[in-house]
């Protein structure tokens, strides 16, 4: 009986593949022919589930979010059953910043493959949902701590998100070429949130 292929699993193999190509040898090697000899698979297996290149980073760039969700519910899984909303926000974003190899790993594929992404519109465009997603999911834990009285009534909390969200992905810049050590973007996460969540 010929063995049951999971694709889904095939496609997140080849999407890890070209991560390493362009963590290890840069966002120019980037190619189909690339990322199947370092997946070990044919160029016509990669053809079959990515007809291009451009599907390809979209999805590893998808793959690099789903990864960073985990690391996300591990973390507030360990703040316990009650956590307070200041605390499931800074869990968050810690875990998107990169302070450790495997999270450093994953913010230096995912901005080569963004600043691709701002000249392609089109590939750009596959990951609104996913970035909308998140920006959600940030203003609802600032607006699930307002009523507390934490936290400032005036703050609009999808402009607070959006602010927060793009204050990481300047740190993550910093981080990524030295500029800051990770407790310095550390602390200034944290100032930003008590800006935040006053008192």
């Amino acid at each position: 009986m010929p063995k049951k292929v999971d694709h889904h699993e095939r496609r997140v193999v080849i999407a890890a593949a070209l991560k390493r190509v362009a963590r290890d040898q840069g966002f120019d090697e980037i190619s189909l022919r690339h990322v199947a000899a370092e997946a070990e698979v044919s160029l016509g297996t990669v053809q079959h589930y990515f007809r291009t290149r451009d599907e390809l980073m979209a999805f590893a760039l998808t793959e690099i979010r789903h990864s960073t969700a985990a690391r996300i519910s591990a973390a507030v899984a360990g703040l316990g059953a009650t956590p307070d909303p200041r605390d499931l926000l800074e869990a968050t974003v810690m875990q998107m910043l990169a302070l450790d190899e495997p999270r450093r790993s994953d913010v230096q594929v995912a901005l080569a493959l963004l600043s691709h992404t701002a000249v392609h519109p089109e590939v750009a465009a596959t990951l609104h949902d996913e970035t909308r997603a998140m920006l959600d999911f940030v203003a609802d834990m600032i607006r699930t701590a307002q009523p507390t009285g934490r936290a400032d009534p005036r703050l609009d909390p999808e402009l607070t998100a959006t602010g927060l969200l793009a204050m990481a992905d300047g740190l993550n810049n910093y981080l990524l070429v030295g500029h800051y050590a990770p407790d310095r973007a550390v602390a200034a996460l944290r100032a930003h949130l008590d800006l935040i969540f006053p008192g």
